[in-house]
């Protein structure tokens, strides 16, 4: 059994900072491409970043150059810091990781709430 345990987001200024972090646990093998998803309210989730095993990176263009994800193999921790943060990146933020011939895994979201 694989469990994703998201830090806690929390309410927070608009052009502040904000670092969540996701924790693998459980029987890994390996972890592979970790993502971060966000889903706000009456919205569907969409992917804010994605990270590959060898360290590559892509973002939604709506947080390019605002985010930036990164991950801690030896912790099977993914991270997102969040700068400049705008009421708009107010969501429900949820970690998703995909492991070696074991499937893909999501957190349990973690909110986050931007206030202008």
């Amino acid at each position: 059994q694989v469990q994703l345990v998201e830090s806690w987001g929390g309410l927070v200024q608009a052009w502040v900072f904000l670092r969540l972090s996701c924790t693998a646990s459980g029987s890994i093998s390996s972890l592979n491409v970790m993502c971060w998803y966000r889903q706000a309210s009456g919205q569907q989730r969409e992917l804010v970043a994605i990270i590959g095993s060898g360290d590559t990176t892509n973002y939604a263009d709506s947080v390019k150059g605002r985010f930036t994800i990164s991950r801690d193999n030896a912790k099977n921790t993914v991270y997102l810091q969040m700068d400049s943060l705008k009421p708009e990146d107010t969501a429900v933020y949820y970690c998703n990781a995909n492991l070696f011939f074991q499937g893909t895994y999501w957190g349990q979201g973690t909110q986050v709430t931007v206030s202008s």
